[in-house]
């Protein structure tokens, strides 16, 4: 009988994936990580966020973030999780509501843009849309323009996002609203202090479980014994 391999060296189990390779399991295509994808210097995105999609994973910057004309960027934190159709509509998709008509004349040129222009430069901008750190969306979320989402919180599938979210909170319908805080005012202070999705990889690593499955409590007392963590 062949023997047993027996566990991984210490070492080698420690081992986080790399934030850098564009499929971090190679036998599934439809999970990619984000970062080392998106070219756009108007999209940022942090390490270990992935997106997952059985339909063309690698063209999430094409079909998933529509409408980034303009100088807006959306910003997503670290180990966001992000589901099949998950959708991030940009500044572009404003059309000027302040007269009769919305219809976008400018974008044909001519006389039309010639005529128009001013109407559309002088619209206000939403800003940028920016995602916080260990976000969740569900299937087929939308988010729309300028729209900030805090660290921690849960977008339900078919969510449509149209305002902010506050950290640890989730969120669904159309119009999202709050569903309910998943911790108290103070457990969500120690998450934030902590800021765990900003500690060393191979600490990541090392407590993994307790960043699954642990308290707020024992996130706040292993940034607190690492020197980690930041004031509110």
């Amino acid at each position: 009988m062949k023997a047993h391999p027996g566990p991984a060296p210490a070492k080698e189990r420690t081992l986080s994936p790399d934030p850098t390779t564009v499929h971090p399991l190679p036998a599934h295509e439809r999970v990619v990580f984000l970062k080392p994808l998106v070219t756009s210097p108007n999209i940022d995105v942090g390490d270990y966020t992935y997106y997952d999609d059985p339909d063309g994973a690698t063209d999430f910057e094409r079909r998933n973030v529509l409408y980034a004309y303009g100088p807006e960027r959306l910003v997503i934190g670290k180990y966001c999780a992000i589901a099949s159709g998950t959708t991030f509509l940009m500044a572009g998709a404003g059309h000027p509501a302040m007269g009769v008509s919305t219809y976008p004349f400018t974008m044909f040129g001519g006389r039309w843009a010639e005529q128009t222009l001013d109407i559309v430069t002088a619209m206000p901008s939403r800003g940028d849309t920016v995602v916080g750190n260990d976000v969740w969306f569900g299937y087929r979320a939308t988010v729309m323009p300028g729209v900030r989402i805090g660290n921690g919180a849960i977008i339900a599938a078919g969510a449509m996002v149209t305002a902010d979210v506050p950290p640890y909170t989730i969120v669904g319908g159309n119009p999202a609203r709050p569903i309910r805080q998943r911790f108290t005012d103070a457990d969500i202070e120690r998450l934030l202090r902590a800021s765990w999705w900003d500690w060393p990889a191979d600490l990541v690593t090392e407590h993994a479980r307790t960043i699954m499955a642990g308290t707020p409590a024992d996130i706040e007392r292993i940034a607190a014994e690492h020197g980690l963590g930041r004031p509110l």
